[in-house]
């Protein structure tokens, strides 16, 4: 099928990518050709790195390539569109805003399903007038390797929307679950948890980032530790997440200070090569003189 991505970032490329390795003609779209542009890069990069582990052959990247285009405008994007999956940054008006668009311009029969890692589905689907369509499609980082993705059900998706998610996150190889529309959902309520203690340890002076890292990597078998996820998730994406949990769910998910100092000193982690790491051409080289502030 034809499926439009809204938004080139991490998330958004990530997702093109394993539709487009599965069969499926991907338009991707952002507000800038840069952006554009560097999405596609990032793509074609990670195809790359597949071919060399041996995990992709030349021809499969080449074919998923092939099924992939992007573009500008919203209109070309969705018009015929059979998925619509918007990845566009985690700002509750702006999703709704995206829908809004996407409905006026996409065909009536057209899925829209939005990336969030926390909030509410059932908000967003609001903006929607045929808001049954609407469903949570929550993708983890990277999306290429992490197996899972929640489906999030919003108090108004149909359960011909919900069977249609379900298809499609099977057809593109990923494991779905499926969970109600409640504040972080169940993996972010989860991850955010361990990440906010492990934001705290550190200031407690408990461990070095690295060993707290490697304390959930070696004896809880976790792909990447808390400390090392939040600078790859963006530490200003956590304290988003984390003050939205905390009006909703209480004080046990207020965000440390710690978190605090290094957004507002633009320290966000990977994407701007400092946050309690580190970071060279997406590579940790050290860990940031500043954690135990």
């Amino acid at each position: 099928m034809r499926v439009a991505v809204l938004g080139a970032g991490t998330m958004g490329h990530g997702i093109a990518q394993v539709t487009a390795m599965a069969g499926h003609d991907v338009v991707v779209r952002d507000i800038e050709t840069e952006y554009v542009e560097d999405g596609l890069e990032s793509i074609e990069s990670n195809l790359e790195g597949g071919i060399e582990r041996e995990k992709v052959t030349r021809e499969e990247a080449d074919a998923a390539l092939e099924r992939l285009s992007g573009t500008t405008d919203l209109v070309e994007a969705v018009e015929d569109a059979e998925l619509v999956v918007e990845a566009v940054p985690e700002d509750v008006d702006l999703k709704k805003e995206t829908v809004a668009d996407v409905e006026e311009h996409a065909d009536d029969e057209a899925i829209i399903a939005t990336n969030t890692s926390s909030l509410s589905i059932t908000e967003i689907a609001s903006a929607a007038e045929h808001d049954g369509r609407v469903v949570g499609l929550h993708f983890f980082n990277p999306v290429h390797i992490m197996q899972l993705v929640e489906i999030v059900v919003a108090e108004q998706t149909s359960e011909e929307t919900l069977e249609f998610a379900r298809e499609y996150v099977e057809s593109i190889e990923k494991t779905p679950v499926e969970v109600s529309d409640s504040p972080g959902f169940a993996s972010s309520r989860l991850g955010v948890a361990l990440g906010v203690e492990a934001i705290r340890m550190v200031e407690e002076g408990v461990a070095d980032p690295r060993d707290i890292d490697a304390a959930m990597e070696l004896g809880y078998n976790h792909p990447m530790g808390p400390i090392e996820l939040g600078d790859v998730v963006g530490l200003d994406v956590r304290l988003d997440i984390l003050e939205y949990l905390r009006e909703e769910l209480g004080e046990r998910f207020r965000p440390p200070q710690a978190l605090k100092r290094k957004v507002r000193a633009g320290k966000l982690g990977k994407k701007t090569g400092e946050g309690f790491y580190v970071w060279e051409d997406g590579e940790i080289v050290g860990v940031s003189g500043e954690v135990a502030e």
